[in-house]
């Protein structure tokens, strides 16, 4: 027993302390990324298996309804809350994200990483950079998305509509390169004695439908929102070239329903009735009409970029980047995410799942342009998209806009000039109780 007990005791001893040392050690080894109920979620949570079987490090991805994402978030931030680890947070929000200490500073990372080489630019400025022009990044692009457009080629494609139309404008029915050509094909389509209408544009009022479409055309006609380093307004948004711009949206507006008065990202919807020949809507919102369970016309639908204006094509940019929490505890996780999903091998995976990647590589690979009708359309809009105000005042801005553009689209109680003088005065009214104006 002696020699028995001799051998057992060390043994003993030593499988204690190896026990006590890996309960030490061992530690929550997950993190929590928060972002809103769609799609694109359920891509990211399984992705985030891969990532798992890599490093044993588990993500939760937490979704909130679109309704409450953006109120639940910064809620959480009020408290310096420790319940998420990273945000897929709105473009929008950069700014308050930045100015209010609630996203980390990832400058340097980015540029060590060379995600700002990677990512294309247009989703860098868009996704990552606060202030514009600085260099200061606060979060890797996670889902690229834009405005974009679906239409009815058997409708483009029918022998005798091409016929009525080149007889009528003088060129062949195509898809427009010009927002010109697109007021055309949107007026040639107008049938409302049929129930049949031209397009469908973004005219929504209560949230940001009608910024998101007009902005668009503000920037095509060569003007702007405004001095996004001195934040004046006056002259640039109330320019003979923006005004030109408003009337150019409302005169393709006109060809819509006048029951659309609100529409934004249910457009799909009447183009899967068979009641309009194009509809304007972000990429995101594309794949269910390529469902024949869901869209009757699916075989006939096609996708096109936003075309051409007279200075400049552009798009308004939707989709978010990921940023890490400043209240975060796991930090050293969270980068490690980060350093894996930039990745390309992962970022051609996250676009087979149905990510909208804005690596350059898998934007421009074979595969990635051939897998979808609509890639190629996106590819080409993550190149010229560009974004509202990204500021923390940016809902109060918001506001303005969509009170007075929506005014000029639905009634005639108001002109283009007149709203973009009001817009440009209570933009600046906005500015100057926030102290951006300095003596």
């Amino acid at each position: 027993m002696r020699m028995v007990s001799k051998y057992i005791v060390p043994i003993m001893i030593i499988v204690f302390l190896f026990g006590c040392e890996k309960k030490e050690v061992k530690k929550d080894e997950s993190i929590t990324i928060l972002w809103a109920q769609w799609a694109p979620s359920d891509y990211l949570q399984e992705l985030a298996k891969d990532f798992t079987q890599e490093t044993g490090i588990k993500v939760i991805v937490k979704q909130e309804p679109w309704i409450s994402f953006q109120d639940v978030f910064f809620q959480e931030m009020a408290i310096r809350g420790e319940s998420y680890d990273l945000v897929a947070g709105d473009s929008q929000w950069l700014g308050r994200g930045a100015v209010e200490g609630h996203y980390v500073d990832i400058s340097k990372w980015i540029r060590e990483n060379n995600v700002d080489k990677s990512m294309t630019p247009a989703s860098i400025v868009g996704y990552a950079e606060y202030p514009k022009d600085t260099g200061r990044y606060w979060a890797v692009p996670l889902e690229g998305d834009a405005m974009g457009f679906a239409y009815r080629k058997d409708l483009f494609e029918d022998p005798e509509e091409k016929k009525a139309f080149e007889a009528k404008y003088g060129y062949p029915l195509a898809v427009p390169k010009t927002w010109s050509q697109l007021k055309d094909i949107a007026e040639f389509f107008y049938r409302p004695d049929k129930e049949f209408y031209g397009v469908a544009v973004w005219c929504e009022g209560n949230y940001d439908g009608v910024t998101m479409g007009v902005e668009t055309f503000v920037w095509a006609w060569g003007a702007d929102l405004g001095d996004y380093k001195n934040y004046k307004v006056q002259g640039i948004l109330n320019s003979p070239e923006s005004v030109e711009a408003l009337k150019a949206y409302k005169q393709i507006y006109q060809y819509s329903s006048p029951e659309w008065k609100n529409a934004y990202l249910d457009t799909n919807n009447v183009l899967i009735e068979g009641k309009v020949a194009m509809i304007m809507s972000y990429f995101a919102f594309f794949p269910g009409l390529l469902e024949p369970s869901q869209n009757p016309y699916a075989n006939v639908t096609g996708f096109f970029a936003n075309p051409s204006g007279p200075k400049a094509r552009v798009s308004s940019l939707g989709g978010q980047g990921l940023s890490v929490v400043s209240y975060s505890k796991k930090k050293d996780l969270c980068f490690k995410f980060l350093k894996w999903f930039v990745r390309e091998d992962v970022q051609m995976k996250w676009a087979e799942l149905g990510g909208y990647s804005c690596n350059n590589k898998v934007l421009r690979s074979e595969w990635f342009l051939k897998s979808k009708p609509y890639n190629r359309a996106l590819m080409e809009s993550m190149n010229f998209m560009k974004d509202f105000w990204v500021v923390p005042e940016y809902s109060d801005l918001l506001k303005v806009s969509q009170k007075y553009w929506f005014k000029f689209l639905t009634t005639e109680e108001i002109t283009a000039q007149e709203a973009m003088d009001a817009i440009a005065q209570e933009w600046e009214n906005i500015f100057e109780w926030a102290g951006y104006y300095k003596e």
